[in-house]
């Protein structure tokens, strides 16, 4: 169906960190969209057609859906568990609740759950960590393809540091990756994301297995964790004794890449930095994560000077918030600390388009330009009675991006939109 989808938009084509004429804004914006597709935008005037069908969404702001990068779908019900750092964390909490997945039925209700609350807080397409067992990853497609979101998901190939109940063995992680590429990687919205949890909990000989697939399907995206805590390096070079350092170990496996996405990157050796730089692989920024586990400070301008290219993430459940807006403003907290600044319009672009290219999907998701998906999220400034207040004093588009940035979170997304179709109430 063709229809107008009428509102303030707000679109990115340049990173406005880098570029003065970043964004498109129309101040009483119009999309077009048709079979799941944007087909044009810009000022309503212009768009409008006798008999078109119109949803009219004024005074709020239009962007591009939301897009998380790193988040672990069998860690909604650990969310928000008390007190410890990253290896006793997973631990006490994360593994034995990664093990409830093998239960039959637990990984569907939990991903309609999971991709309920995504969109109730405006985002999209998320880049998902399953649990162990293929039926997590299943059931996460399944679900992402009834609401046709795009999705790029994995199960997590991990055979050793952790209780029996949530291993496999390097030839079960090949095959059991195998088979759910085959019949996901590219299936409507769906992509696939090999992934090897991290160097701790994977052997060589499955770390070679990872690599393997890599070669193998060079399409698919790659998703790990380097370098979030000292300990977890620490542990890591023990167990790697002839890495030169935590990134040669992926390194060394065939793993890097621009289809590389590196979550967390805090605590980086010059040669880490300079090697993500000349292979393309991504760092993802997880600030409510690091923050909660107390892991380090993220370097963003650092990591940009050198060429990295670096999305910003929610990574829930060690992450205390599915909003991204949220994420923004402890990411923008994190930054200060480092004497870095988080301009809300370069915010914006960085859980949008940012993102996007950080996955290298800029041509489908994360803008409005025509002929993209049309998914799409719509903000209310005004969502609260502290950010009304405040509102009465934004004179900019930027004023009111930030106030949405530091003081948003669920309630002020009035509605999401998947392929062009409201998911909301």
């Amino acid at each position: 169906m063709r229809q107008l989808i009428r509102g303030r938009t707000l679109s990115f084509h340049a990173d406005p960190a880098e570029t003065e004429d970043a964004f498109a804004y129309h101040e009483d914006g119009a999309i077009v969209t048709e079979a799941g597709k944007i087909v044009a935008m810009g000022d309503y005037a212009a768009l409008r057609e006798p008999g078109l069908p119109e949803i009219d969404h004024r005074p709020n702001l239009i962007l591009p859906g939301f897009i998380d990068p790193h988040i672990h779908f069998p860690q909604v019900q650990v969310i928000a568990s008390w007190g410890a750092q990253l290896l006793d964390w997973l631990n006490t909490y994360t593994f034995p609740e990664e093990s409830r997945f093998a239960q039959q039925g637990h990984a569907p209700l939990m991903a309609g759950k999971f991709l309920d609350l995504l969109l109730s807080h405006g985002t999209t397409t998320a880049v998902a960590f399953c649990s162990v067992h293929p039926q997590s990853a299943e059931a996460l497609f399944a679900a992402a393809e009834a609401r046709d979101m795009a999705m790029i998901a994995g199960k997590v190939m991990m055979d050793r540091n952790a209780p029996e109940a949530v291993l496999d063995t390097p030839q079960q992680g090949y095959d059991d990756s195998k088979q759910l590429i085959e019949k996901w990687h590219g299936r409507g919205r769906q992509h696939y994301a090999i992934t090897p949890r991290f160097a701790i909990t994977s052997t060589p000989e499955q770390m070679a297995m990872a690599g393997q697939l890599v070669r193998e399907h060079p399409d698919c995206h790659i998703q790990t964790h380097l370098s979030e805590n000292r300990d977890e390096i620490a542990f890591t070079l023990q167990l790697y004794p002839q890495a030169r350092d935590y990134l040669d170990i992926y390194e060394s496996y065939g793993l890097l890449s621009d289809k590389l996405l590196l979550g967390h990157s805090i605590h980086l050796e010059p040669r880490e930095i300079a090697r993500m730089a000349e292979t393309g692989s991504r760092a993802v920024f997880c600030p409510t994560s690091n923050l909660f586990l107390g892991s380090g400070l993220f370097d963003e301008a650092g990591l940009r000077a050198a060429g990295v290219t670096s999305g910003i993430a929610t990574d829930v459940g060690g992450g205390t918030s599915y909003s991204m807006l949220q994420t923004l403003a402890e990411g923008y907290k994190i930054l200060q600390l480092r004497g870095q600044k988080l301009h809300p319009l370069a915010a914006f672009h960085w859980i949008t388009r940012g993102n996007a290219l950080a996955l290298g999907m800029a041509d489908r998701i994360g803008t409005l330009e025509p002929g993209s998906d049309a998914d799409l999220v719509v903000l209310d400034s005004r969502a609260t009675p502290a950010m009304a207040l405040r509102m009465e004093r934004a004179e900019t588009l930027a004023e009111e991006l930030f106030i949405l940035q530091i003081l948003g979170d669920d309630r002020a997304i009035a509605q999401t939109y998947v392929a062009g179709k409201p998911m909301l109430g």
